[in-house]
């Protein structure tokens, strides 16, 4: 008896963890994407609806501290120059615990934004609800929303391109791609890839 009760709760132990698993996965290509109010480094708060005029958003889950995330950073910008005047401005997430991590803190944020010269939005997951909702797993992390009547539609996750090392080696540029493809109303023909980046620390 005593057995069949340790076997029932790691059963039950198992069911509850696939559960959760399941329920954290995050977004998938078609899924509508909630919207969110996060203080940016201006210390404005910033919900995709702000957006009046967008005809969809380049959410890029990012940090300062990851090797990854600062190889991407004035790729992140160039996307950001070119595509927000056509209707797809980036969107940055910090999704990192600065108690974790103290160089993803609100305060250093401010400062990383204003030597690089972000362009877009740099804002805070405060309390990490947001990046779990999509599914980052990754810094950076790409999801690219079209706007719809039915919201948000998740068309395109994972990495900006093929290369982050070496800008002059890249061969496919995902997000470029996915983009330029929903802005000729076109299928986007890679819709997932592998995030590459650092772990996000919850």
């Amino acid at each position: 008896m005593k057995k069949f009760k340790i076997a029932l709760l790691v059963l039950a132990a198992g069911l509850i963890t696939a559960f959760n698993t399941s329920k954290s996965a995050g977004y998938e290509i078609g899924s509508i994407a909630t919207d969110f109010s996060l203080k940016n480094v201006d210390n404005k708060m910033v919900s995709l609806k702000d957006y009046k005029e967008a005809k969809g958003f380049i959410v890029i889950f990012t940090c300062n501290h990851c090797p990854y995330a600062i190889a991407y950073e004035d790729r992140i910008i160039d996307l950001d120059k070119k595509y927000k005047k056509l209707g797809y401005p980036v969107i940055a997430i910090n999704p990192n615990n600065p108690e974790k991590q103290k160089d993803d803190s609100f305060e250093k944020m401010k400062v990383r934004a204003k030597e690089k010269g972000f362009t877009f939005p740099y804002l805070f997951d405060d309390g990490q609800k947001i990046y779990p909702q999509y599914g980052a797993t990754k810094t950076p992390h790409v999801y690219v929303l079209q706007k719809t009547d039915k919201g948000n539609v998740v068309k395109y996750i994972g990495a900006i391109d093929d290369n982050h090392s070496d800008e002059t080696a890249v061969e496919q540029k995902y997000v470029q791609n996915a983009v330029d493809a929903l802005l000729k109303n076109q299928e986007v023909k890679v819709k997932t890839t592998k995030a590459i980046g650092c772990s996000i620390k919850a």
